[in-house]
């Protein structure tokens, strides 16, 4: 099966957001950095044209394609978490603009949009219960960041 890796276009930074993310991801690697060739009319000669990474055993690919595109929304990439710690660190960490917080939705510096999602969140809204799920997505709806014991205490109707 063939391996689909996202490519993300940055402006320029692609070196920088992957160093950033070593310092988010304990298990973040930098692979590998293409150099623009000296013949590249749009870049300088040995300017970083593409740095390649893997993120908990995710390959990813930064291009540094130029300011034509941005990150929107419409593509996140989800942390599950395993707890209120967990959620807390990565949230603390990546998030960067306040203004696009929402159920636990955030934007990094790179506006990039992640998704920090605590595990007892699925299972809440997956209840076999619709009006425990139902409460608890009301919830989530809520909140910016997620709080594991509020919406536990939302679906148990508290």
């Amino acid at each position: 099966m063939p391996a689909i890796t996202p490519c993300l276009w940055f402006d320029g930074n692609a070196e920088d957001a992957a160093k950033f993310y070593q310092t988010v991801f304990a298990d973040m690697t930098i692979d590998n950095i293409v150099r623009a060739p000296s013949d590249n009319p749009s870049m300088a000669e040995g300017a970083v044209l593409v740095v390649e990474f893997t993120i908990a055993g995710q390959k990813f690919v930064g291009l540094n394609g130029g300011p034509q595109f941005r990150f929107t929304e419409a593509v996140s990439f989800q942390i599950d978490c395993d707890g209120q710690a967990e959620v807390d660190r990565y949230y603390d960490a990546l998030s960067a603009v306040p203004e696009a917080e929402q159920c636990g939705w955030i934007k990094d510096r790179f506006g990039l949009s992640w998704q920090i999602v605590p595990r007892t969140l699925m299972r809440l809204l997956s209840d076999p219960d619709p009006d425990r799920a139902r409460r608890a997505s009301l919830a989530m709806m809520e909140m910016k960041r997620l709080d594991i014991a509020a919406l536990e205490r939302a679906a148990e109707g508290r």
